[in-house]
């Protein structure tokens, strides 16, 4: 079967003729054409005459002009699309070049809804006047047409018919193209086509190299900013790890001066005087002097040990912090429960036990502080019921917890 249309394989728009394919194609960039067996639509107006090639089509001119009834004329009106049409005869051009150059394009009046005319003239608006508001206002209403005429009334050509082109005659008269120019015609419009996408394309490459550009930038901002966050960091992880050691200094010297006072008050010495100059050689005399220094509670062993376990560990956080909340679960169970000797009795060769806490320097003298007591045979720790200490308990657990919640606890 002889082809009917031409199909746009780019957008599937059917077209006539050569000549509108090659109008698509100026107008969308399109190339990719075929023959087709399918004819162009074509539903005419039964009021108006107005033909319509889509359903599309249809619905704007109901929409614009109330008409609803179309024929469909797309078999009468197909014709076979010839791709190998002979041009025309050397003659035959020459008059149409003739009438080109020598003679002035035909017009004629154009066309306009009849019924809407006829109700312009019952109103009393003469047939000119009525045909060339209902032409320029687009042929869609009676107010339409009205309202252009009030905005037209005072023009000099009010009253005269309009004149159009020919539109049927200037599609007439388009010269044919013979096969050659049609498929030069085909193959510039694929060159186009192919030289605007490889033009989109490096476009397209430009801006993903910008972008990759810009994400490199962003990253390496952010990875100074987080070198910079943990900068600062470290700097007040040390300011704080040295004002907790001027404190723990600053407490021990305070202690220190109590006792000297205390032990002045029990010798009968009178109080030494704050301003009193003490000698260089004060730090070695106080060094040899044989005064006994009060020892420490077993709180501050506790915390001792705690810490001794920290910074023999420093570089094992987790683990570290592991052990203090296994050794806390164990002081808990036994204050909250004294008399369940399962909470009293550890296996030191339990491998969770060893993993967590056994292994750990520190892990089992902190458990024996709190009343822990290694059985002869040496395979578990036994709290004995009546060395419970509740005070002892308590004490650790608060240590526990102050090294689990305090980030700088033990860092010296």
């Amino acid at each position: 079967m002889a082809g009917l249309s031409l199909r746009c394989g780019d957008c599937g728009a059917l077209l006539k003729s050569v000549e509108e394919a090659q109008e698509h194609a100026e107008l969308t960039k399109h190339s990719n054409f075929s023959e087709s067996t399918e004819a162009v639509l074509n539903l005419v107006c039964t009021t108006c005459g107005k033909p319509c090639r889509s359903k599309t089509e249809t619905d704007l001119h109901t929409k614009r002009t109330g008409h609803a009834d179309f024929e469909d004329k797309t078999m009468e009106m197909a014709k076979p699309i010839d791709l190998e049409a002979a041009p025309k005869a050397p003659a035959e051009s020459g008059e149409r070049a003739g009438d080109e150059s020598g003679q002035p394009e035909e017009m004629v009046v154009p066309e306009v809804d009849s019924s809407l005319l006829e109700q312009l003239e019952s109103m009393g608006f003469p047939t000119a006047r009525a045909t060339r508001a209902l032409h320029y206002s687009g042929n869609s209403s009676i107010e339409a047409a009205i309202n252009w005429v009030a905005e037209h009334e005072d023009d000099p050509d009010i009253d005269e018919m309009p004149l159009v082109p020919n539109e049927k005659k200037t599609e007439a008269d388009k010269p044919a193209l013979t096969p050659e120019e049609v498929k030069m015609k085909a193959q510039e419009l694929r060159e186009r086509a192919r030289k605007k996408k490889e033009e989109e394309e490096r476009r397209m490459e430009r801006e993903r190299e910008k972008e990759r550009i810009r994400i490199g930038k962003e990253l390496l901002e952010a990875k100074r900013i987080e070198e910079e966050n943990e900068r600062k960091r470290i700097m007040a992880l040390r300011k704080a790890e040295k004002e907790e050691e001027n404190r723990a200094r600053e407490k021990i010297r305070q202690k220190l001066e109590e006792d000297k006072a205390e032990r002045r008050r029990k010798l009968g010495l009178p109080p030494e005087e704050p301003g009193t100059a003490k000698p260089s050689a004060a730090p070695v005399e106080e060094k040899k002097s044989f005064v006994p220094v009060k020892p420490a509670t077993k709180t501050e062993r506790m915390r001792d040990c705690l810490r001794s376990l920290k910074q023999h560990h420093k570089d094992e956080d987790a683990k570290v912090k592991r052990a203090f909340q296994t050794l806390l679960t164990y002081i808990g169970n036994v204050a909250k429960n004294p008399n369940e000797e399962k909470f009293r009795k550890i296996r030191i060769t339990n491998p969770t036990f060893q993993d967590r806490v056994g292994s750990l320097n520190g892990g089992i003298e902190f458990l024996e502080l709190c009343g822990f007591e290694k059985l002869e045979d040496g395979e578990f720790l036994l709290l004995p019921r009546d060395k419970v200490d509740m005070a002892i308990l308590n004490s650790a657990g608060s240590e526990l917890n102050s090294a689990i919640s305090n980030p700088f606890f033990g860092v010296l």
